[in-house]
Parts: structure tokens; sequence; C-alpha cells
């Protein structure tokens, strides 16, 4: 089936792990990242990363998702180390979502305080009133005193907003319904099941929620896990691995951050993951691949080259 994907434009192809340059021709620096579209463009917001710590959240721009520009850092963390988001933190998995009611724009992050490793736990927020910020700090907390690590933010057809995130030093995940201003999460917080997962990215098809998640192995890549639900709140049901192809026991390499819905084109989604550099965290490449499916079932499939011509192509 990939192969309805595999041709096109040479400059509009997606190049999965190699090195993906902005319009000025330098590295996109966007890690762990998520994609919102608003007013006719895509916005791709993203850890942006030194060579071990963190800079704060790049976010860029682009109408084609292959030609991006970038912004700037949208949250810069505070000069003042004191600060729960002084510099020195540990910000990521940024997600910004639009409040139609506030007309604000909403990220949350997972967030470490400076010197602590990963015991606190805590979700951030921060608000602006224009896409690319900048965005100014809320706070942070615990989601009903629960630990919250990797997470995502998802907003359901009729606005409702959810944060997913992985809790119980990630052998939970958890879904809370956020605020109707998207700022605090709400007491409706639910259990998705028990096992040690993270990296959570999920999207709507068919009237089924789809979630992909992967192992926690540090750093090292891990086989991905695909579970289902006819609701957000659940229950989930596991289907098994949905990678195919060449190191899909492996996720290419990479983990799950994000499933980005293609504006203008039916049931076309794009699974966004991260090859990470432990190394030299700055030059993390990015995987990006169509989403597919098989009675109705999603799956991904390896392809060193392919294009969006291929949704239309199905």
């Amino acid at each position: 089936m990939m192969a309805a994907f595999c041709s096109g434009n040479a400059q509009q192809l997606f190049k999965p792990g190699e090195v993906w340059n902005d319009v000025d021709g330098v590295p996109v620096n966007a890690h762990g990242g998520g994609v919102l579209f608003d007013k006719g463009k895509y916005y791709w917001f993203g850890e942006s990363r030194a060579r071990f710590g963190t800079e704060g959240v790049g976010v860029y721009s682009s109408t084609d998702l292959h030609n991006w520009r970038r912004e700037g850092l949208a949250f810069i963390p505070d000069s003042d180390t004191t600060s729960e988001v002084g510099r020195g933190c540990v910000i990521e998995r940024p997600k910004v979502l639009y409040n139609k009611k506030t007309g604000k724009y909403v990220m949350w992050f997972h967030l470490e305080l400076r010197g602590k490793g990963y015991s606190a736990a805590r979700a951030a927020v921060a608000v602006s009133n224009n896409v690319t910020g900048p965005y100014t700090y809320i706070g942070s907390f615990r989601p009903n005193g629960n630990m919250s690590r990797d997470m995502t933010l998802y907003q359901d057809n009729d606005s409702t907003a959810y944060q997913i995130y992985s809790s119980d030093e990630n052998y939970t995940l958890r879904i809370v319904k956020l605020a109707p201003d998207y700022l605090s999460a709400t007491a409706e917080d639910y259990f998705m099941f028990r096992n040690h997962r993270e990296a959570p990215a999920v999207f709507k098809h068919d009237k089924k929620y789809y979630l992909i998640t992967s192992g926690c192995t540090g750093w090292a890549p891990n086989q991905a896990a695909l579970h289902v639900a006819d609701s957000l709140t659940g229950p989930w049901k596991e289907l098994g691995d949905p990678m195919r192809g060449a190191d899909a026991l492996h996720t290419y390499g990479a983990q799950s951050t994000f499933v980005l819905p293609v504006q203008g084109k039916k049931d076309a989604f794009i699974f966004m993951a991260d090859q990470w550099n432990p190394k030299n965290l700055v030059n993390s490449r990015y995987v990006w691949l169509p989403i597919q499916f098989n009675k109705g079932v999603p799956f991904v499939e390896w392809s060193a080259n392919w294009s969006l011509e291929g949704f239309d192509r199905r």
C-alpha cells in the first residue's frame, strides 16, 4: 500500500531520518513536538534543544508541511534560576491549542525543575494572544495530584480539550478533561490503562479514538503499541504494534510524539516521531510517515521517501 505514497515532486518528498532544514538552511529544532493548524498555516512547536539542555519552545510556520520558517522561541525560560521555569529546567513535549471562547493560544508541556532530575513530574501551562508567542507562564501542577511526565493534548470536535499523560512513574496512562479556558485540569481525570508506556499520540478516525505510545527505555528506541477506544475516557483496547517494514520493532529508531491531521485531505494523518540523539540532542532527527488503514485499522509503514500526493491516490 505504501507504493501510492512513494512518488511525487522530488522537492515535495518527506525523507524520514534525514536532516530537515528550514527555509534559511538551518536544521529544524522542534523536538518532541506537535502541530497546530491556524488561519491557513501549520505551526510546529517543539523543544528547542542545545547539545544537552533546553533553550525553550521553538515554533515554525508552513503552508505545505515541507517548507518551514522559524518564527523564533514561543516560550523562553526565565533568566532567574530560582523560577520554576528558570534556566536549567527541563521542558518537554510542548503542545498548543487555540481556545475559540477566549481567543487565546494555550501551551502545555512537561516540566522538570532545575537540578531535580525527573522527580517533579509536573504539567506546565502558558498562554498567548498570538500563535507564535511570546507565551506567558501561568504555572505548573500535578493534575489531581498525579505525576505528569510525557504528555499530549487533544481537542475534540466539540472543542472540549484533554491532556493525556504518563503517571505513576510512567506505569499508568491517564486522561484529564481541561477547564473551558484550557488553563487548568478539571476533576474529570480517568485511568486509561496500566503498562510501562510513554510518548502518547492520539487521533480520531471513523468515530474511534486511536492512541500510539512507546515503551520506557530512556533515549533508546523500542516497540510501539496501538490502543483503540470508542470514547476518550475508555475503555481502551490494545491492538498490538502498528509499525511495519524495516526496523518496525524499534519504531524506525524513533519515538512517537504526535499525529498530525492533514488539512483538506480525507482521513489523512501523519505519524510524527523523534530519533533521539542523547549525545547531541539538537541533532535528533524527525520521522514523519503516513498513517494507512487496513480494514479500518491504522498502521504505519517505513518509507525512505514519500509524498502527500499519496493520500489522494489511495
